[in-house]
């Protein structure tokens, strides 16, 4: 088969789980089946890769958009690279997209050229009410053509057990129509690693326990929460934030104004405001006591699964695709977590949350032979269930399957 993958993210310029997704299946599903398959992958940016049968194009299409609103220009340049995707087409068997920054390419190739298409849903639009302060009323695009695509799709991919209820629910796809496939993680990359001059260059402490939480600077990853728990941590136990990448001026500032907060009543912070390479990520992974994640919204979590394989055991909300990657009591906590409501995520009682963050946070330090038997059960579990090789292979049944229709 020849398959297309449609994408924002793809390396050099990764920001999150999707980009991760998509350049690890990828590969292995270019190694499918002794490499009979060809994989051509369409993304945002410069990229021009050859590998084998695994093709990579980045599309750099730019346009100055006149706007009265500054904020409609991110909609109109993803629309624009949209397009240029579409005219470059050059015939597949499936096409595969990756959030809503490639849907639109996604049904121009559909509707054009009478290929399935097929979607993996990494988040939904609808769940993340705060992106309207990111994009303003552009916001409303998102949301339509993001519905458009699941409506039309042949196929629909949730990484986990809710994603699959959320998108009936959001966008009225049958359940018949979505098959649940988890993300997965390289297993022989991500693994304990420990490295204390590394830790030291980035001024952590390694003579003291630390609290480690790796993510974008957004609402939906919880940062602000967890900045207050650090609070109430154990005294001597340092908060490492690799924390990057802020949504919005706002919530940086935000951000910037808790963490100053925090610092003044004497909490132990170390902020690495930039992307950190994947390498001394695992080192900092590994030299974790405790991975904390805090997220408000999660269709599935694929830093914790990051986390574990480095032999960490993990705190989390108890929400989304979270419980069905964290064992509650075996490889990590999960902490309750009650939303104001279906349409706004953020926790019903804020500082119950921080307490409760934080009270298990420090049930965990106060027991380090329980760091390290969860620290192995969590590594165990990892390369028992979510191997990409694994990812690859249901995801080429799912290509097989609507390619017959």
């Amino acid at each position: 088969m020849k398959i297309l993958l449609l994408t924002n993210e793809y390396p050099p310029n990764i920001y999150g789980g999707a980009g991760v997704h998509v350049e690890y299946l990828s590969r292995e599903l270019a190694l499918l089946d002794n490499e009979a398959h060809r994989i051509e992958v369409f993304c945002f940016g410069g990229q021009d890769i050859r590998e084998g049968n695994l093709t990579v194009k980045g599309v750099n299409a730019a346009y100055d958009f006149p706007s009265k609103d500054e904020r409609h220009k991110k909609v109109f340049d993803t629309f624009l690279k949209d397009m240029v995707m579409a005219g470059t087409f050059d015939g597949a068997d499936v096409v595969h997209c990756h959030t809503w920054y490639t849907h639109m390419a996604g049904l121009f190739i559909k509707k054009l050229f009478s290929i399935p298409l097929v979607l993996t849903t990494h988040s939904l639009e609808p769940q993340r009410p705060w992106k309207r302060e990111q994009l303003g009323n552009s916001y409303n695009l998102s949301l339509w053509i993001e519905g458009e695509a699941y409506r039309a799709a042949d196929r629909v991919i949730a990484v986990s057990g809710p994603m699959k209820e959320d998108v009936h629910r959001a966008y009225g796809v049958p359940m018949d129509k979505v098959e649940v496939i988890h993300n997965g993680i390289d297993v022989g990359e991500y693994r304990y690693r420990p490295d204390p001059d590394l830790l030291r260059r980035y001024k952590i402490d390694t003579e003291r326990p630390f609290v480690l939480f790796v993510g974008r600077v957004t609402k939906q990853k919880g940062i602000t929460h967890l900045v207050r728990a650090a609070r109430l941590l154990e005294p001597g136990t340092q908060l490492v934030l690799c924390a990057g990448s802020p949504d919005s001026e706002r919530l940086r500032i935000l951000v910037e104004k808790e963490i100053e907060s925090a610092r003044k009543a004497k909490v132990d912070i170390v902020w690495i405001p930039e992307m950190v390479p994947k390498e001394d990520l695992i080192a900092i992974y590994s030299g974790a006591a405790v991975f904390v994640c805090p997220s408000i919204y999660e269709p599935f979590g694929l830093i914790n699964l990051e986390a574990m394989a480095c032999e960490t055991p993990v705190v989390a909300s108890k929400v989304g695709g979270i419980p069905e990657v964290v064992e509650d009591g075996k490889t990590g906590v999960l902490v309750p977590f009650k939303p104001v409501s279906a349409t706004d995520p953020e926790p019903a009682k804020p500082e119950r949350f921080a307490r409760d963050l934080a009270y298990e946070i420090n049930r965990l330090l106060r027991k380090p032979q329980k760091i390290v038997r969860m620290g192995a059960a969590a590594r165990l579990r990892v390369e028992q269930h979510f191997s990409w090789r694994a990812v690859a292979r249901k995801t080429m049944e799912v290509y097989k399957g609507v390619g017959k229709r």
